[in-house]
């Protein structure tokens, strides 16, 4: 059979079994949290993980993606790793590899990348086995899986030789540049600018798991499990609760990343060979025409984009 053929036999198949599974499935989203753990910030709460307590408190499952240097940032390593022994033994916690100590994939090249990679792997491992947990799952620090085509099929065959699944994501929404700006008006007193800007999170967060479930309907013609990143921070230690609660009474279930990398999106080719971390779901898009158009359609960040812009060349 030649290889056309064979692609659009695969794609129909694709399609069928897509429209299979979509009877009866409603929205959905999973959690996934980079940058685990915050030593600098559990140490500023008195060695208390915020974020950790309020997953608790909502009781609903989510991955880590853990970057081990972490523990020697502060002066606490040993409360550190206890820290990061509590995320990894968490029941509802899924585990993740974000590298030792987050470099660009596309800078350092494979040889190094892969050696951070196994670098950042050696205490998760013995706390995940500790707890009778796996670790499988691998997320690039900036989402930059290469500069080209050439990068990119290196290092995933790398990463699948060592067993690993690299994790994507459909919804993200620059907690880190809200979270910069938070935590710079909390710095300075400022609480109820600190607050404008959580709500502004909370709100953009929601218009953009918006956006992103209406391009993939139109794409796929039915609801998707969606993956949603963020990031171990402040402004998610105080308003992560609000998005969950948001994206409930907007009847999203919240989800395991395993279960939501059931949804047969997730197998497709990643078409897109460049270094930028954008959404699966534009890079599974065949032209860059088409990904340029959805993307000048998404929700306006240019108001924290401009704040943070300001606060970070000062």
């Amino acid at each position: 059979m030649k290889l056309s053929k064979l692609k659009n036999l695969t794609i129909a198949l694709l399609t069928l079994l897509t429209h299979q599974l979509s009877f009866g499935q409603g929205k959905s989203i999973s959690i996934t949290i980079d940058d685990v753990p915050n030593t600098s910030k559990f140490e500023k709460d008195s060695f208390r993980s915020v974020l950790m307590n309020v997953l608790d408190s909502l009781d609903i499952p989510f991955t880590i993606f853990i970057n081990e240097t972490k523990i020697s940032k502060t002066d606490y390593s040993k409360k550190n790793e206890q820290l990061l022994e509590a995320w990894i033994k968490n029941e509802n916690a899924l585990i993740g590899n974000h590298t030792f100590r987050h470099p660009r994939y596309s800078d350092v090249g494979l040889e190094n990348f892969m050696s951070d990679v196994e670098k950042g792997e050696k205490l998760t491992r013995t706390y995940a086995s500790k707890h009778k947990k796996s670790l499988k799952y691998f997320r690039f620090p900036f989402n930059d899986l290469g500069l080209d085509s050439l990068q990119h099929t290196q290092v995933k065959s790398a990463l699948s030789k060592k067993g690993y699944i690299i994790t994507p994501f459909t919804i993200e929404s620059s907690d880190w540049m809200f979270d910069t700006v938070y935590q710079h008006y909390l710095k300075n007193g400022q609480t109820s600018k600190a607050h404008k800007i959580g709500e502004l999170y909370v709100n953009k967060t929601v218009e953009l798991v918006t956006f992103f479930d209406s391009l993939a309907s139109q794409i796929y013609n039915r609801p998707v499990k969606h993956i949603y990143l963020c990031h171990d921070n402040a402004i998610n230690a105080d308003y992560l609760s609000k998005i969950i609660e948001r994206l409930n009474n907007e009847n999203y279930e919240i989800i395991s990343l395993e279960e939501s990398l059931t949804d047969p999106i997730y197998q497709q080719e990643d078409t897109y060979y460049k270094k930028w971390g954008i959404s699966w779901l534009y890079r599974w898009m065949p032209t860059q025409k088409e990904r340029v158009k959805w993307m000048q359609q998404e929700p306006d960040l240019s108001e924290i984009q401009s704040t943070y812009d300001e606060l970070t060349k000062k």
